[in-house]
């Protein structure tokens, strides 16, 4: 197994290059989509943060409404902290379970972690990081996924920043040009994955956090 770290701030298109990876034939393990999964309705980390951020996060129809809790959640660090704890380790265990299954296989493996910079994982035979000008992600919420410029700039601040994204990469993907130019760089990304040697036996496993040591 060949595994590779990959991560973007919020708006910088990092799930295009997860799919056009898994399209050259990539196994994702893609954090995000095990957060929606999570939070379906019936899930007990739906009702967690329901609990924690109240009723007003929930539709109608008791599903989540995701832009009401980002702008309860993202509203102060507080805030985030309490949504990272419910959030953050059912997300880790389900990703941990998934990685196991593919340790014996020969696959490219692809850890999709929006904060793999603030959540490192150890063992990595790679990290590769998609590269925006905060601006550019910015217009990108507001007109893809309808968020406020504020709220969009709220959910960027929470994040680790650009320059400590990049501290970690391996391989940098720029994705402030076209879509074309996104997948010649994709193609020139695969070839060089390809030649990386295997990962070792216990590769991907989360690094202790201070925070998160017995007594603390």
């Amino acid at each position: 197994m060949i595994l590779l770290g990959l991560t973007g701030g919020i708006g910088s298109g990092k799930s295009t290059v997860s799919a056009m990876l898994a399209g050259l034939g990539a196994v994702i393990i893609d954090a995000d989509a095990i957060v929606k999964e999570l939070q379906e309705p019936g899930q007990p980390l739906l009702r967690e943060l329901a609990d924690e951020f109240g009723d007003s996060i929930l539709r109608g129809d008791g599903s989540l409404d995701r832009l009401a809790l980002a702008s309860v959640a993202f509203a102060d660090k507080e805030k985030v902290a309490a949504l990272n704890k419910i959030v953050h380790p059912a997300v880790g265990k389900e990703m941990n379970r998934r990685l196991e299954e593919q340790r014996a296989t020969d696959n490219v493996v692809v850890l999709d972690i929006p904060l793999l910079a603030e959540n490192p994982r150890e063992g990595l035979c790679g990290v590769i990081v998609v590269d925006v000008p905060v601006d550019t992600a910015v217009t990108r919420l507001m007109e893809q996924r309808g968020f406020s410029e504020e709220d969009a700039r709220a959910r960027i601040a929470n994040q680790a920043s650009r320059e400590k994204r990049i501290a970690i990469a391996d391989r940098v993907v720029d994705n402030s040009g076209t879509l074309e130019d996104l997948r010649v760089q994709v193609a020139e990304l695969w070839e060089w994955i390809v030649t990386l040697p295997p990962a070792s036996p216990d590769a991907g496993r989360q690094v202790p956090r201070i925070d998160d040591s017995p007594g603390s």
